[in-house]
């Protein structure tokens, strides 16, 4: 079998992905480090200016010492690890739902007939609006959160598996063939490989979709959980807690992202190397 022929197509196929992977990574690090300095003294200044109370607007002073004080009594530990089994568990049923659902998509033109009106469907009501039935059918507990963000991640990871495996050129397929390639050959060494940069496309955004919907399904009902937390700040007007939750949140999903950025550069090392090489 002439796995380079096929590889060495792929690698043909460069993206602006592969591309920026080449940048100086220090660099990046350094802008995004000075943003987040100049966002923070902004919203100092803002703060100060506006002299509005503390459960209105706090200060990032005041946020600094209420995310101290929940680390040092393990509150915010609690609710995260509650938060981030919720989003894992969730991530990956929907993901290897999403996944085999669209294999089969992809291979058959009359299921994907009957099935996407239905899913079409589904995507157009907000989650938020099913959220409360599911609490209700499933009850409280981290089963419905764990439903609600397989919901959420489920249709772009779909999409993009479908549109990725749908994009296999035509002429490999009939290289494949003439090769007299297995089915199993065909979507190891040919579809896989195919389909990944697009897929982990659809995966970046399920990551980040994955913590939007394990919060709303805390912000419905739950007693855990960083939606929970939030729930209290804003019952109690600890503003500065809503705070700290809300930017827990913006790093639990910042971390998935790079999570999957990483698996993406190690399972697409080939696109890079060949970058290198060019």
């Amino acid at each position: 079998m002439p796995r380079t022929t096929i590889r060495g197509f792929f690698m043909k196929e460069e993206t602006q992905t592969a591309m920026m992977r080449k940048g100086n990574p220090g660099k990046r690090v350094a802008l995004i480090v000075i943003s987040i300095i100049i966002a923070v003294l902004f919203w100092y200044f803002f703060s100060k200016l506006l002299d509005l109370p503390a459960f209105i607007l706090p200060g990032p002073n005041l946020v600094w010492q209420r995310f101290l004080q929940s680390l040092q009594d393990g509150q915010i530990i609690t609710h995260l690890f509650a938060t981030l089994l919720e989003v894992l568990v969730g991530l990956l049923l929907g993901g290897i739902t999403a996944t085999i659902l669209g294999y089969l998509l992809s291979k058959s033109t009359t299921l994907e007939k009957i099935i996407s009106p239905y899913l079409v469907a589904s995507q157009s009501i907000p989650i938020v609006a099913i959220a409360p039935l599911i609490v209700i059918w499933f009850g409280p507990g981290i089963f419905s959160k764990i439903l609600i963000c397989s919901l959420t991640v489920f249709f772009p990871i779909l999409i993009n598996t479908v549109v990725g495996l749908r994009e296999v050129p035509q002429d490999l397929r009939d290289l494949m063939r003439s090769l007299n390639a297995t089915k199993t050959q065909t979507f190891i060494k040919l579809e896989i490989p195919a389909a990944l940069p697009i897929f982990f496309g659809g995966l970046r955004v399920g990551a980040t979709l994955s913590v939007i919907g394990a919060v709303v399904g805390e912000l419905v009902g739950s007693d855990r959980g960083l939606g929970f937390l939030i729930n209290v700040g804003r019952g109690q007007y600890d503003t500065a807690l809503v705070f700290v939750s809300v930017i827990t949140l913006i790093l639990l999903a910042m971390s998935l992202y790079g999570l999957v950025l990483l698996l993406e550069n190690r399972f697409l090392a080939w696109q890079t190397w060949r970058q290198e090489k060019a």
